[in-house]
């Protein structure tokens, strides 16, 4: 099962939104909203609500895709979360997540026993390629016990 298929069978959220997930590895997340008139805005494209849940669950899975290997031992939480939004935002949108830092001096904090913290930004962007969006995500590993 792939990271996609798991976030859209246990995360009711993703579900909801339809969101597609186009790509999931260590290094880079892209995810797709579709245009969807049930969650449009007062001008006609995606909600402001709907473009962070969908940033915010590319960060998410890059997450997933880099320390999911550390699940047995810890587990990976969003201690914050800020997001800007830079132009109107019409038709699908893509949000394409990447990691701040190597995953191995994250895990490397994790293996001394330490919460390691780590950043994870996203852009938003529409189908012309312009950056309708940027969020930036705070994650942590918490140790297990």
């Amino acid at each position: 099962m792939s990271i996609g298929e798991m976030l859209a069978a246990t995360v009711p959220m993703v579900r909801t939104l339809n969101l597609e997930y186009l790509e999931t590895t260590p290094e880079r997340a892209v995810l797709c909203l579709p245009d969807q008139g049930d969650f449009h805005n007062h001008i006609g494209g995606p909600h402001a609500g709907a473009m962070f849940t969908l940033a915010e669950s590319a960060s998410g899975a890059i997450v997933l895709a880099a320390f999911g290997d550390q699940l047995s031992r810890a587990v990976p939480l969003a201690v914050s979360a800020e997001i800007a939004y830079k132009k109107i935002a019409l038709g699908p949108v893509k949000a394409t997540a990447t990691l701040g830092r190597p995953v191995a001096d994250v895990v490397a904090e994790l293996d001394e026993g330490k919460r390691p913290e780590f950043p994870v930004t996203v852009a938003i962007t529409r189908e012309d390629g312009a950056v309708t969006g940027e969020m930036n995500v705070v994650w942590t590993l918490r140790p297990n016990g």
